[in-house]
């Protein structure tokens, strides 16, 4: 199986990340995708597809973890994975007895609600290629909470993680989708040495901000916000030029649900002289603009969203704005009201 690519699809949660901790022990090459239920799985399928007819892997497997498909979905996923022949195969992994039509019409998709789909996944793949303790101890943390397993003994330790992994927002998986699959692979194997302590759950709740810290931490220790805003700052850097846009012959980046825009805006704008602004679009439809004194966001605001503020503080809201979950469809929203707000005040 080894000679397949893995575009591994999963959900956002602790169990879904959990099926991907699991892919990663088993295969080499491979990508992750992570997704909410509904028009996001969609946005994700077309986002796979497209990176396999990219591609120049000759097998590839579409492997879709904790996610319950509607009948629509299934039947356009089945449809489009035959159209492609040998080149993919499809396989679904779930445990939601929601999806049991599906379960019935079509032979890919694996249900079993007496399991977690992290446990479904591992105890498929190591029947397939070996057994590992360490993971199987991780599994069955994640199947205690998941399936709400109380009177197990990793349950409360699952509850601490289910925890972690809910409030891991760090790092954008919109923007960042690589970067933030690798810092919740980082935070889960970080938490295993407690696996094996004095009650485990208190001991990671209690060290939970230690473990991010060390995460974080590069070059020298700081608070952990700051430590955030540096890795943030670091990344924005990096791809300064896809995620770059313009107003009135000033140079700005737009991020979106970017969060702590204050201070990760003003260290990007620091970080980078050449920019003029930083631009944040929120789910919301809110925008927050952050300026260093060579633009004034304040009347930017006003003409693009009905907004104001201070000359290097400002915000406002875009009505028609329609929420993706691909980040290049967002960056296009934006510069489309930017020209045609440039085009308006022309005329």
């Amino acid at each position: 199986m080894n000679n397949y690519k893995l575009y591994h699809l999963s959900h956002t949660d602790l169990d879904g990340y959990g099926c991907q901790m699991v892919t990663n022990r088993y295969f080499d090459n491979i990508e992750f995708y992570n997704s909410n239920y509904g028009k996001e799985i969609n946005e994700r399928f077309e986002e796979i597809f497209s990176n396999i007819n990219s591609g120049d892997n000759e097998k590839n497997i579409i492997l879709i973890t904790d996610l319950n498909l509607t009948p629509e979905q299934a039947k356009d996923f089945d449809s489009r994975v035959k159209i492609a022949g040998e080149k993919i195969m499809i396989l679904l992994l779930d445990h939601h007895k929601s999806g049991q039509n599906c379960a019935n019409d079509f032979e890919w998709y694996y249900l079993d609600d007496s399991r977690c789909a992290t446990k479904i996944a591992y105890d498929f793949f190591s029947s397939i290629f070996e057994k590992d303790e360490k993971l199987s101890k991780f599994v069955d943390v994640v199947n205690a909470v998941d399936i709400w397993l109380d009177d197990k003994k990793e349950f409360e330790l699952g509850k601490v993680c289910l925890g972690l992994v809910s409030g891991a927002k760090e790092i954008n998986r919109i923007m960042f989708p690589r970067e933030n699959s690798l810092y919740l692979f980082k935070l889960l194997e970080k938490i295993q040495p407690y696996f094996d302590m004095d009650n485990p759950h208190i001991a990671l709740d209690e060290n939970i901000h230690k473990i991010k810290k060390e995460i974080f931490r590069q070059d020298k220790d700081d608070t952990l916000n700051n430590l955030i805003s540096k890795i943030n700052v670091n990344m924005l850097t990096e791809n300064r030029d896809k995620m770059q846009i313009k107003y009135a012959n000033h140079k700005g980046i737009l991020t979106y649900n970017i969060g702590n825009v204050s201070v990760i805006g003003n260290d990007f704008l620091k970080a980078n002289p050449d920019f003029d602004f930083f631009m944040d679009i929120t789910s919301r439809k809110t925008i927050s603009l952050r300026a260093n004194g060579k633009i004034d966001v304040s009347k930017m605001a006003a003409h693009l969203a009905n907004g104001g503020g201070h000359p290097n503080a400002s915000g406002g809201l875009i009505g028609n704005f329609k929420d993706s979950f691909i980040y290049g469809t967002i960056k296009k929203q934006v510069e489309d009201v930017i020209i045609k707000k440039e085009r308006n005040r022309q005329c």
